[in-house]
């Protein structure tokens, strides 16, 4: 049987945000598809999809819906036909897709590190005494105070250039941003230093794209299938389990990190209290067919580590 491939006269619509960062990935996700099968570009159309986080910029996303505020009119558009394909970043996805919603296709990950960025230190370490922190991750904002509670931290929202203008501002001294979207965007220099993980482990599935699809679309999970990467799968099935566990949101501080090494995962995980008053973190080793599972068993030994109380401040 004949594959059924897109055209230009009948196009596969691919649904993103409109940033700069996410219209990068889905000409990433384009490009790979288009190889994989000797394809044009004409035979592929780049939908925008206007999203309420890239609306709302006032307020942090914790106050106002969380993750899926980045999803949502996406997926509308993918059920009812409009899109073929979402392309997301997998930090900012919820844990569970919508009835009919299938995520199984990975591109090959991205560098997972945070990045130092500013116009005005060279690193985390330079950073005087007091001075102005800016970020909008709960995540982040937890970890630095954690390091450096003499540090002022305040809300910083936008995209990579808008975030850049703001230091030029002095709205802050200095901010994070994940490393995976600076080299999408080719602006690796914008980093002063890429922050280990080991000094500060990075979201769950940072710097992993992410290809959501109707689960009845069978002739584009053909497609779908010649661009998956296994290893990030793999790596995304424990620390997502670790994540959904925890029922991880932006209202909760955490952190996870797997890595494979042969047959064997490794899991790094962290909960934090918000104000970095608190930190408590595991690490832990499995046979990689066993990676949910690990994420899971590591949830449920910090969840009893911290005891009750721990996540009071969720709303």
């Amino acid at each position: 049987m004949t594959q059924m491939l897109p055209t230009p006269a009948q196009p596969l619509k691919i649904g993103t945000r409109g940033s700069p960062l996410a219209l990068a990935q889905a000409h990433e996700t384009l490009g790979r598809i288009a190889a994989a099968f000797d394809l044009p570009p004409e035979a592929f159309e780049v939908v925008v999809i206007s999203v309420a986080g890239d609306r709302i910029q006032d307020r942090a996303l914790r106050e106002v819906g969380g993750k899926g505020l980045f999803t949502k009119e996406i997926e509308v558009a993918l059920s009812d036909g409009t899109i073929d394909i979402a392309v997301h970043s997998m930090k900012d996805m919820p844990v569970d897709q919508p009835e009919g919603l299938v995520l199984d296709c990975y591109l090959p990950r991205e560098d997972v590190r945070d990045a130092f960025v500013s116009l005005k230190h060279g690193s985390l370490a330079a950073v005087p005494e007091g001075a102005v922190m800016g970020t909008s991750s709960l995540r982040r904002r937890a970890q630095l105070l954690v390091r450096r509670p003499d540090l002022h931290v305040v809300e910083f929202r936008g995209n990579v250039q808008t975030r850049l203008r703001k230091l030029s501002e002095n709205v802050a001294e200095a901010t994070f941003l994940a490393m995976a979207g600076l080299n999408r965007l080719e602006m690796a220099d914008v980093a002063k230093s890429p922050i280990q993980p080991d000094e500060m482990l990075p979201a769950v599935a940072q710097g992993a794209i992410g290809i959501e699809r109707r689960a009845a679309d069978s002739a584009t999970a053909a497609l779908l299938e010649a661009i998956h990467d296994t290893q990030t799968a793999q790596r995304l099935a424990a620390e997502r389990a670790f994540l959904a566990r925890l029922d991880g949101s932006c209202e909760t501080p955490i952190a996870g990190l797997a890595e494979l090494d042969g047959a064997t995962l490794r899991l790094r995980g962290e909960i934090l209290r918000p104000d970095g008053s608190e930190a408590l973190a595991d690490d832990r080793s499995a046979p990689i067919e066993d990676g949910a599972a690990l994420g899971t068993e590591m949830a449920e030994a910090l969840l009893d580590q911290a005891g009750a109380g721990f996540f009071d401040f969720k709303s």
